[in-house]
């Protein structure tokens, strides 16, 4: 295991491992106005949501670390203090990009990114007609991390208003994944686009916790034959079944063998289908 101490190696070297190792990073995509209502679009990838109430986002427009100057959304956000936090999807990321651009300030980057501008309901800032999901917001504060290039600057900001595309919504109001289509940076020029197959389910103890791995038979973990993953899925249960319930389920009764890789290879499979505790009274019938 290799250590670094970031205060030993260069900023574009500590700022490329942070980058390249803290990801996926969702992306505000922000719209400001300067005190001559000039409006202003830029995208930032440390961003993400830290409250629901009061409900609050929060993004970092860092200074340059080439040139030491503060963005245009920061002196933006510190004379107005509002900013409208867009949702980018696969189907803008290569305009989003353009706009990253280091436009002079008196430039709108709604221009140069081809986005039409609509007028917000409670905040100066236009939004993006084009993007899926808007928030308005007001800034509630600006902390400044540091005075050298590189250094962050958190915009803490309180949503006061929510512009979603309603086919994004299943019957509950949540948006769908799948159908938001999303973007998140990486490192270096590297995005990645969230699909249907890239997501998956798996158990949250929300309502009762888990029993724990230490609960798990020592001999299995013995054995090193299950991932960590498979140890935590079956950790996930909130109470272990009666082995005798397995006699229940005759369907399991046929599948468990008499030979224990086989055993142990349903159990993967049952865990895999998140089966969690088919798979307890599989591994219980091993364990006699």
């Amino acid at each position: 295991m290799k250590t670094i101490i970031p205060s030993a190696i260069g900023l574009k070297e500590i700022s490329n491992f942070i980058t390249s190792s803290v990801v996926p990073r969702p992306i505000a995509f922000v719209s400001t106005v300067n005190a001559n209502g000039q409006a202003n679009l830029s995208p930032f990838s440390f961003f993400n949501a830290f409250s629901s109430d009061p409900p609050i986002l929060i993004f970092s427009a860092a200074k340059s670390a080439l040139s030491g100057k503060q963005k245009d959304t920061y002196h933006n956000v510190k004379a107005i203090p509002e900013c409208v936090i867009h949702i980018a999807n696969f189907a803008m990321v290569e305009q989003l990009s353009v706009t990253s651009g280091l436009y002079p300030s008196d430039v709108n980057e709604f221009g140069k990114g081809g986005f039409t501008e609509e007028k917000s309901l409670m905040v100066k800032a236009p939004r993006i007609k084009e993007a899926p999901i808007a928030f308005e917001c007001k800034v509630n504060q600006v902390i400044e991390l540091g005075d050298k290039g590189g250094s962050g600057n958190l915009i803490v900001c309180e949503i006061l208003c929510i512009h979603v595309d309603e086919n994004l919504l299943d019957e509950k109001g949540n948006v769908i994944a799948e159908n938001l289509d999303p973007i998140a940076r990486l490192g270096y020029n590297n995005y990645v686009r969230f699909t249907k197959d890239d997501i998956f389910e798996t158990p949250k103890p929300l309502k009762a916790y888990g029993v724990g791995v230490d609960a798990i038979p020592q001999w299995i973990k013995d054995e090193n034959v299950l991932t960590g993953n498979e140890l935590g899925k079956l950790a996930s249960i909130a109470e272990i079944p009666n082995k005798e319930d397995i006699q229940e389920d005759a369907e399991l009764v046929e599948l468990i063998s008499d030979y224990k890789s086989q055993s142990i290879n349903e159990i993967k499979r049952l865990l895999e289908n998140n089966k969690i505790r088919e798979a307890w009274l599989v591994l219980l019938n091993l364990n006699k």
